[in-house]
């Protein structure tokens, strides 16, 4: 009982989190409505028996890329955005976004998975430590690792030296 209230909970500040992040109007508010978003979404995974995801979540993202995402916001000084009027892609929108939800039913009612859910059987599941994580991670995907982390790189020197000023 206590796990559905505390996954409701967490949903529904993941969920207002994701809406402020996108109709804030200053960038510094959505970099932390998205930090919200990082933090409901790492207990959401400590709930689906995930804790070193869920470490990872708070670490990585909710970390160490919204500093990132800060010191550019601060670095680029970025004041309040200019709005676009969106009215005439809202029907369209809704529509895409009705046809989006009807895709993922239809994929959950004919699918292994959600069939055996509908069933009343437990989700599959497969064991993993984190050793044989980290084995896949430091061996076979090493190079998108790296890669990750000098595009991250390039990007923030690249923020830099935009918001340089000349003298």
């Amino acid at each position: 009982m206590i796990a559905i209230l505390l996954f409701m909970v967490c949903a529904a500040l993941a969920v207002a989190g994701a809406v402020t992040l996108i109709w804030a109007k200053e960038p510094i508010h959505s970099a932390l409505a998205l930090v919200l978003v990082m933090v409901a979404l790492a207990v959401l995974y400590l709930l689906l028996g995930a804790p070193f995801i869920a470490a990872v979540q708070i670490i990585v993202y909710a970390g160490a890329i919204m500093v990132l995402f800060v010191f550019v916001i601060m670095l680029l000084n970025a004041g309040v955005e200019e709005r676009t009027n969106f009215s005439k892609l809202a029907i369209p929108g809704v529509v895409l976004a009705f046809v989006l939800l009807l895709e993922i039913a239809h994929w959950m009612f004919h699918s292994a998975i959600g069939r055996a859910l509908a069933n009343g059987a437990n989700a599959p599941t497969t064991e993993a430590s984190t050793y044989d994580l980290s084995e896949m991670l430091f061996k076979q995907y090493l190079f998108p690792f790296e890669a990750t982390s000098i595009l991250i790189l390039i990007a923030v020197l690249g923020a830099w030296v935009l918001a340089r000023r000349e003298p």
